[in-house]
């Protein structure tokens, strides 16, 4: 049988969409950290995700640096706030983010991955204010744990038993 288009794309991401920095939106925040499951429990080591958070009063404009020589991109220099990060996993399918905590209840995540057709979207809530659309019994597959101050965990299930709330958005 042959493999579907879904089973023969990637995984492409560690290639060209990674960047120095990517997870290091803002320094002296907070720490968000997790792994990627597939459905049968495994981390996923090839994962990409992109974060977003906005200020209380609106976005903030990035501050991606360009080497000055070639143009390529040099990374943040992890003072100025992007609301905007993009972290790999790594070979045991764990992802890090450094951000500031903008006083919001959560920081939404789009999650890339081999064998998605479609990226998928996700909230990870730092506080206990999700959104009254998710049922009360899936509440625990957004919240983040935190595991001391200003350092939260939060794994990503892809499938399976725990699976995370993915959202759509039309």
């Amino acid at each position: 049988m042959n493999p579907t288009p879904s089973q023969t794309v990637g995984p492409f991401y560690g290639y060209a969409l990674p960047f120095p920095g990517g997870g290091d939106v803002a320094l002296g925040g907070i720490v968000l950290h997790g792994y990627v499951y597939d459905g049968a429990g495994e981390p996923v080591p090839d994962a990409l995700l992109e974060t977003w958070q906005p200020t209380p009063g609106g976005p903030l404009p990035g501050s991606m640096r360009r080497d000055p020589v070639t143009g390529a991109i040099a990374g943040r220099h992890g003072v100025d706030f992007t609301g905007w990060g993009r972290v790999s996993t790594d070979a045991s399918g764990r992802w890090v983010l450094r951000t500031a905590d903008t006083g919001l209840p959560y920081i939404s995540i789009c999650v890339f991955a081999r064998g998605l057709g479609h990226h998928l979207y996700t909230r990870a809530y730092l506080r206990d204010e999700v959104d009254a659309r998710i049922p009360p019994g899936r509440r625990s597959t957004v919240l983040a744990a935190e595991e001391r101050p200003g350092v939260y965990r939060f794994d990503i299930r892809l499938q399976g038993e725990g699976e995370t709330v993915f959202l759509e958005f039309g």
